[in-house]
C-alpha cells in the first residue's frame, strides 16, 4: 500500500491462501441514526421551535432533530427522536410554516470531499413524512443562509423571506410553492442576525442585527420571477442610545413591534404616518417610531418570545434571566437559567405553562418560570475527539476542546455526569472492570477517575506533549499511552485499575503515535504513528520493539482500531494523502468495521477489509470531520463524534444479529433484535 508516495508492507495471514477467498461487497449490516446528542446554540439563532405534533424541532450538524419530550420510546421522560437528513451540510437556521407543520432549513455552503463547493440551499419539508417538498435558492446564496422567515399564511400557501452570509447580506422573497424568486436586494454590509414578516401584513418585513433594525417594504411581483421591489426605511433611534446589536425581535398583536439590543432594552416600535416629503419609492404608507423603552436585562438580549397569553419573554446573555413582561412592559415573573448551562440563546413555547429554553452551552431546558428548568438535551460546546464505550453497559464517555468529560447513558439517551478537566481531553478507554476510566490530555497529563465517584484516583504526567490513545490491555494489567513525543509509555495496573506503575517504555516510532492495539493475550501491542508505520511491540518481554513484523501477521487483536493494518487495507479511499481516515473501530463479533472520515461520512465496511477500495455503506449527518467511532459493548450500537461540529450520534446496528463470520454477500433477509424494532 502506498501513502503519499510512502510504501506501507503488510503481511498476508498465513490462513489466507488468496485475498480473492475474503469477503467482498458492504456488510449486511446497516445503520440507523437512534439518538442525537447536543444542540446548535453556541453560533446560532432561529434555532427552536414547537410543532404542531407537539415536538420540538431544533438542529444540529446537518441534522434537524424532532424531539418529542417525555415518554415514547427513550424510556421514561427520555423522549423520542425524530431526523430530517436532507442537508449536505451544516444546518445554520430554522423557520415553521404557520401551519405547524412545514420547515424551512437553511444550510451553510460547504466543499466535497473532492474540494468541490457545495451551495448553500433551503429545504422546505413536511415534518409529519421528513419528506422534502421544495429546494429553493441553489445557486442563489454566497456563504450560507444566515436568516429565513415564513410569511402569515395566505390562500395557497406562504412566502419566505431569506438573508444569505454575502458581504451585502442579500434579502429576498420566495414562493414556497413554485420555489420561485419574487424580489432581491442588497441588505446592508452589517451582519443580519434576525429576519421576519410582519404576521399582520406581509408587505412588511423587519430585518435586525448590528447596528441597525431595517424595516422593508415589499409590493408588486407575485407570480412574476424577480418582478417585485424591496424599499427599506432605517429604524432611527434618535434620543435613544444606538446599540452595538439587535438580536431579536417580535411582532405584537396590536401591530407594535419590540426590539431586544445589546444594551439589555427592549425597545417599542409604534406605527406613525410616513413623513411626505420622505415617501421613498417603494410608496411605503406607514413608518416606525420609538414609543417606549425598558431596560430589561444586565447585558444583551439575545431571544423574544411572544406566548398565546399575550405576555413576552426575554432571555439575556449576561445575567442568563429569564423574564416574562405584560401590557406596557410591566415585569411579571422571572427565573435565572443555571450558570452550567449558559446564556439564554432561544425560547419556544410548549403545551399549557411549558417553556423550551435553548443555551449557548449548548443545552435544551424545560420546565416554567414557576418551578425552574431541568434539561433534556445536552451536548458538547467545542471539537470532540475523546471517546470509548463501557465494557458492559449501554454507556460511553466523551471528551474534547470544551474541557468537559462526559459520561452519557445510552439508554435513557441522557447525560449520566460531567466534570471539568480543566485541560483538553483527546483520548480516553475503561477498564475492562468498568470501575475506573483513563483520559489522556492534550499536555502529557493523564487521568484515572473513578466511574462511580467521580474522583481522580491517579493522576501523571509523562513527556510534555499531547496523548493521542490511551488503551487498557484485555486483562486490565496494562495501560498503553501513546504520546506525540513518539513513545508509548506502559504502566502495570492493579487489579481494581486504581493504582499504576511505570513498567516500561516503547521507543522506535519516528513520529507521533496515532493508534493502538492489545493482542487477546494481553501481551503484544501493534500501533500506528504519523508518518505511517507499523510496528510491533512484546510488551511482557520488556517493550521490545519486533523487528520481524512478519511473524505478527497471525497475532490475534482484541480490538481493532489501528487504522493501517493488512485486516483493514481496503478501507482507504484511492489516492488517499493518509489523513483521510481519523478513527477505525472493529465490531466486538468480528463481522463489521466502521470508519470514520474526514469527509463528514460514517462507513460500515465487512471485516477482515483487504480488498483494495472495498464497498462500504455510507452514511451522512456530521459537518464536519468524523473524529471518532466506536461498538457499544454487545454491538448494538455505534457512536460516532463530530469534530468542531460538537455533535455525538448514536447509531443503532441493525441486520445480521448473532456470532460468528459475516456472509460474503448481503442476499438474506436481516434479523431485528427486539431493540431494533422501532426504525423497521
Amino acid at each position: 500500500m502506498f501513502l503519499r508516495g510512502r510504501p506501507i508492507t503488510m503481511y498476508i495471514p498465513s490462513g489466507i491462501r488468496s485475498l480473492e477467498e475474503l469477503p467482498s461487497g458492504p456488510p449486511p449490516e446497516t445503520l440507523s441514526l437512534d439518538w442525537v446528542y447536543g444542540y446548535r446554540g453556541r453560533d446560532s439563532r432561529s434555532n427552536l421551535f414547537v410543532l404542531r405534533s407537539g415536538e420540538v424541532v431544533y438542529f444540529i450538524a446537518c441534522v434537524v432533530v424532532l424531539y418529542r419530550p417525555g415518554g415514547g420510546p427513550g424510556g421514561p421522560g427520555g423522549g423520542g427522536q425524530r431526523h430530517y437528513r436532507g442537508h449536505t451540510d451544516c444546518v445554520r437556521c430554522l423557520a415553521v410554516h404557520p401551519d405547524g407543520v412545514r420547515v424551512a432549513s437553511g444550510q451553510t455552503a460547504g466543499v466535497d470531499k473532492d474540494g468541490k463547493p457545495l451551495q448553500p440551499v433551503v429545504h422546505i419539508w413536511d415534518s409529519e413524512t421528513l419528506l422534502k417538498l421544495q429546494e429553493i435558492g441553489l445557486g442563489a446564496f454566497e456563504r450560507g443562509v444566515g436568516a429565513l422567515a415564513f410569511s402569515a399564511a395566505v390562500s395557497w400557501g406562504a412566502f419566505l423571506c431569506v438573508v444569505d452570509d454575502s458581504n451585502e447580506h442579500m434579502l429576498s422573497v420566495w414562493d414556497c410553492s413554485r420555489g420561485m424568486k419574487l424580489a432581491e436586494i442588497k441588505s446592508t454590509n452589517d451582519s443580519v442576525l434576525a429576519v421576519g414578516f410582519n404576521p399582520r401584513d406581509s408587505s412588511c418585513i423587519v430585518t435586525s442585527g448590528k447596528s441597525h433594525v431595517h424595516f422593508w417594504n415589499w409590493s408588486g411581483g407575485v407570480g412574476v420571477p424577480g418582478n417585485g421591489t424591496l424599499t427599506r426605511k432605517q429604524g432611527v433611534f434618535g434620543k435613544y442610545k444606538k446599540p452595538k446589536f439587535i438580536p431579536c425581535f417580535v411582532f405584537l398583536p396590536d401591530g407594535d413591534i419590540l426590539t431586544g439590543d445589546s444594551e439589555g432594552n427592549i425597545l417599542t416600535w409604534g406605527r406613525s404616518p410616513s413623513d411626505s416629503k420622505t415617501p421613498g419609492r417603494g410608496g411605503a404608507k406607514e413608518t416606525y417610531g420609538i414609543v417606549a423603552q425598558a431596560h430589561a436585562h444586565e447585558g444583551s438580549i439575545f431571544a423574544l418570545c411572544l406566548r398565546r397569553d399575550g405576555t413576552v419573554l426575554s432571555g439575556g446573555g449576561r445575567d442568563r434571566r429569564l423574564v416574562q413582561w405584560g401590557p406596557g412592559l410591566v415585569a411579571l415573573r422571572e427565573a435565572e437559567i443555571p450558570e452550567h448551562f449558559g446564556a439564554v440563546r432561544a425560547i419556544a413555547e410548549g403545551l399549557g405553562s411549558e417553556l423550551l429554553v435553548g443555551t449557548t452551552k449548548n443545552a435544551l431546558l424545560r420546565g416554567d418560570l414557576a418551578q425552574g428548568f431541568s434539561p433534556v438535551i445536552q451536548g458538547h460546546t467545542d471539537e470532540l475527539w475523546g471517546l470509548c464505550t463501557h465494557p458492559s453497559q449501554n454507556r460511553f464517555l466523551t471528551c474534547g476542546h470544551d474541557r468537559q468529560l462526559c459520561l452519557w447513558d445510552g439508554e435513557s439517551h441522557a447525560l449520566a455526569w460531567s466534570i471539568d478537566l480543566k485541560e483538553t481531553g483527546l483520548c480516553a478507554d475503561f477498564h475492562p472492570s468498568g470501575a475506573v476510566v483513563a483520559v489522556g490530555l492534550n499536555t502529557g497529563r493523564w487521568l484515572v477517575l473513578d466511574t462511580e465517584t467521580r474522583e481522580i484516583v491517579s493522576d501523571v504526567i509523562d513527556g510534555n506533549e499531547q496523548l493521542s490513545v490511551v488503551r487498557y490491555s484485555p486483562d486490565g494489567l496494562y495501560l498503553a499511552i501513546g504520546s506525540h513525543d513518539n513513545v508509548i509509555y506502559i504502566y502495570s495496573v492493579s487489579s481494581d485499575g486504581a493504582k499504576s506503575s511505570r513498567f516500561g517504555r516503547c521507543m522506535g516510532h519516528s513520529s507521533f503515535i496515532t493508534h493502538l492495539d492489545w493482542s487477546k493475550d494481553g501481551n503484544f501491542i501493534m500501533s500506528n504513528s504519523g508518518d505511517y508505520e507499523i510496528l510491533y511491540w512484546d510488551v511482557a518481554g520488556g517493550c521490545k520493539q519486533l523487528k520481524n513484523r512478519y511473524e505478527s501477521r497471525d497475532r490475534e487483536w482484541a480490538t481493532y482500531t489501528c487504522v493501517l493494518g493488512f485486516h483493514v487495507y481496503g478501507v482507504w479511499p484511492d489516492g488517499s494523502d493518509g489523513t483521510d481516515i481519523n478513527s477505525l473501530c472493529r465490531s466486538h463479533n468480528e463481522r463489521v468495521v466502521a470508519v470514520a472520515d474526514d469527509f463528514c461520512k460514517v462507513h460500515l465496511f465487512q471485516y477482515p477489509c483487504a480488498r483494495a477500495k472495498a464497498p462500504s455503506r455510507m452514511y451522512g449527518g456530521h459537518g464536519s470531520h468524523v473524529t471518532s467511532v466506536r461498538f457499544t459493548h454487545d454491538d448494538s450500537h455505534l457512536v460516532s463524534l463530530g469534530g468542531k461540529d460538537a455533535s455525538i450520534f448514536q447509531w443503532r446496528v441493525l441486520g445480521a444479529g448473532g456470532a460468528g463470520p459475516a456472509p460474503a454477500t448481503p442476499s438474506r433477509t436481516p434479523s431485528l433484535s427486539p431493540a431494533s424494532s422501532l426504525d423497521v
